[in-house]
C-alpha cells in the first residue's frame, strides 16, 4: 500500500491534526513517523491516487493547518515512501538538512510571480531601437523573395526578444528580491518571460505584495502581471 507524505516537522511541533484527514476515498487516517528531532505527517496510500480536487485539497488542509503552528517542509501531492520504517529512515539520514530547511522556512510563505509582455508592444520597440532590424526589414519587404535576409531578420528579432527579456527578468527580480528572503526560478511558461517564487516572511507579505504591484504600475499596461500565494513553501523545501 506505501505510506503518503504530506510534510515534515520538527519532533516539537504542536501537530494539531484532530478535526482533519487526509487523501483518499474514504479519507485515510492521519498518522506520525518519529525520530528523534523530525516528524513526518503521513497516512496509508490509497491505491491509484489521482490528483482528484478533494484529494488535492485535503493534501494542502493538512499542510495548511501545519504551517499555522509553525515550521513544516510541505511535500509535493502524490510523494509515496515504500512503508513507515522507510520514511524513519530517510528522516535520520538526511536529518541535518531538514532541519535547516526547517529553519529557513519558519515563518515564511512562498508568492509565486509570473510576468508577460504584450507580443506586439515589444516588436514595436525593438522596430523603433534596433537600425539593423528596420534595414533588414525594409529590404524583405522591398524583395519579397529575399530569403537569406529574412532569415536573418527573424533570427536578429528572436535574439533582441530574448536579451529584453532577460534585462526584465533581473530587473524585476532585482527589484523584489530585497523584501524576500530567498528567491526560486521556476521553468517559465510559453506565455510568461518570468516565472519565478519568492519566499516571503510573514510579517513583510504586505510590503512584498506592493512591492509588486509598484512594479507592475511602473510597467504600464503591457506588462501582466500575476501574484499567487501565499502558498506553502514548496520551492524551497
Amino acid at each position: 500500500m506505501g505510506t503518503y507524505l504530506y510534510a515534515i516537522t520538527a519532533a516539537g511541533h504542536p501537530l494539531r491534526l484532530s478535526g482533519i484527514s487526509g487523501v483518499g476515498e474514504p479519507a485515510a487516517q492521519l498518522r506520525t513517523v518519529r525520530t528523534k528531532d523530525l516528524c513526518a505527517v503521513v497516512s496509508d496510500a490509497p491505491p491509484q491516487l489521482r490528483a482528484k480536487r478533494r484529494d488535492v485539497a485535503a493534501h494542502q488542509d493538512v499542510q495548511d493547518r501545519l504551517l499555522a503552528d509553525g515550521a513544516a517542509l510541505p511535500m509535493r501531492f502524490g510523494l509515496v515512501g515504500t512503508d513507515d520504517a522507510q520514511v524513519a529512515t530517510v528522516l535520520e539520514q538526511d536529518r541535518d538538512s531538514y532541519l535547516q530547511r526547517l529553519e529557513e522556512v519558519d515563518g515564511c510563505r512562498e508568492y509565486h510571480l509570473k510576468v508577460a509582455r504584450d507580443e506586439d508592444d515589444l516588436l514595436r520597440e525593438i522596430m523603433r531601437e534596433s537600425a539593423e532590424v528596420r534595414r533588414l526589414n525594409d529590404r524583405t519587404r522591398e524583395n519579397p523573395g529575399a530569403y537569406d535576409d529574412k532569415v536573418a531578420l527573424g533570427e536578429l528579432i528572436s535574439q533582441e526578444v530574448e536579451a529584453r527579456h532577460e534585462r526584465a527578468r533581473s530587473d524585476i527580480v532585482a527589484r523584489l528580491a530585497g523584501t524576500a528572503v530567498r528567491t526560486a526560478d521556476v521553468e517559465p511558461t510559453k506565455r510568461h518571460f518570468l516565472s519565478v517564487s519568492f519566499l516571503v516572511e510573514r510579517e513583510k507579505a504586505a510590503s512584498f505584495s506592493e512591492a509588486v504591484h509598484e512594479e507592475a504600475g511602473q510597467r504600464g499596461d503591457t506588462y501582466d502581471f500575476s501574484l499567487h500565494g501565499p502558498l506553502p513553501p514548496y520551492s524551497f523545501v
